[in-house]
């Protein structure tokens, strides 16, 4: 049964953390945005994967990949294939934090998918978009002012934050398979 928060009625979708994705429609592909807090990623891309979904990890470092991939299962399908965008945040025991990083993240992939002409957008997936259309020459001084970025820089990993913020810098769209994150350090889960 559909409900007014699912966004069914769009092709590509945006929400937060793994209670988002249990909101949103069932999709064909999901991309789980993770820039910064890589294992938060993890239990919502399972999630994705037992759901059925094609999981994809994408970021600001891939974010043409992503979408190129969605443009490649969307010709392999022959129809319209929808996408949930979903920004992991940081889970806490007051529920999801909003992560600037990941924001950005899930809107270089909306920007991506929109430049591709994937681009039937849910009035959240369009402001991720439009939040990083507008924002993302300061990206990188966005980052590592955030409370994520700052956080990482005080424990010696200002290169982690300056890596992430690198647009495109990986042509891998990171598919994920359940095996990576019995198998990897949380590290390797991350977008490239």
């Amino acid at each position: 049964m559909s409900t007014p928060f699912d966004q069914h009625r769009y092709q590509v979708r945006h929400e937060w953390g793994a209670a988002g994705l249990a909101r949103l429609a069932p999709a064909d592909v999901v991309v789980v945005v993770s820039v910064l807090g890589e294992h938060e990623a993890v239990p919502i891309a399972d999630a994705a994967h037992a759901a059925g979904s094609l999981v994809l990890l994408g970021g600001l470092r891939n974010a043409s990949a992503v979408a190129s991939a969605i443009a490649d299962e969307q010709a392999l399908r022959g129809a319209r294939t929808s996408v949930s965008v979903i920004a992991a945040g940081e889970e806490t025991s007051a529920g999801v934090r909003f992560a600037v990083e990941d924001q950005f993240g899930a809107g270089a992939v909306v920007d991506a998918l929109v430049r591709r002409g994937i681009d039937h957008t849910s009035p959240e997936a369009a402001a991720a978009g439009e939040a990083y259309r507008g924002l993302g020459r300061a990206v990188r001084h966005l980052l590592t002012a955030g409370g994520t970025g700052q956080r990482l820089i005080a424990e010696g990993r200002r290169e982690d934050v300056m890596r992430a913020a690198d647009l495109d810098a990986s042509d891998d769209p990171r598919v994920y398979a359940p095996a990576l994150s019995a198998a990897s350090s949380p590290r390797a889960a991350s977008p490239e």
